[in-house]
């Protein structure tokens, strides 16, 4: 075991070789904590801006539901596994037991809506996300237009699967 601070080694006597390399610990965190806010203090400068400050743009929402697509998509993924685990009957009975509440159609197309909406908007932001990690589009007007298909192509996806299981 090897302990080494401020230029001071505590070892076994043969790693004494290691440590006369060892670089010696500046400070501790709240050591450096203290520095930055008593500096800031000095200095007069404000605190970092919250996020109300900043004026919204496509690129600011499309992260953020970036984001919030894929925490719900791993909550309701976990939820549904979880309920097919331990909740009684199958996958027919709990389909009929929809059925039978007669919500209309209109509440089931809002409800299909709520659920391919974020998987076609996060599966096409996602690929938009793996074209910027081999270099393209990072360009203003790229990143914007590539916003507006993706937001585009996630409306007209969901629709589409919407439409498609209308009779079901």
């Amino acid at each position: 075991i090897t302990f080494a601070r401020r230029g001071v080694c505590l070892s076994k006597p043969h790693y004494n070789a290691l440590c006369r390399h060892v670089a010696p610990m500046g400070s501790t965190a709240k050591e450096e904590m203290d520095k930055f806010w008593s500096k800031n203090t000095r200095l007069n400068r404000p605190v970092s801006p919250h996020v109300t400050i900043y004026k919204w743009s496509v690129p600011m929402m499309m992260s953020i539901t970036h984001r919030g697509t894929g925490i719900a998509l791993s909550g309701a993924i976990s939820a549904f596994a979880v309920a097919a685990l331990v909740l009684p009957g199958n996958y027919s009975y709990y389909l009929d037991l929809i059925h039978s509440l007669s919500v209309g159609p209109y509440l089931i197309g809002l409800a299909k809506f709520g659920i391919a909406f974020p998987l076609s908007y996060h599966t096409y932001n996602g690929i938009r996300h793996l074209c910027w990690d081999i270099g393209k589009g990072f360009k203003i007007p790229d990143v914007y237009r590539t916003g507006y298909i993706v937001l585009g192509l996630s409306i007209i996806t969901s629709l589409a699967l919407v439409g498609r299981g209308a009779g079901t």
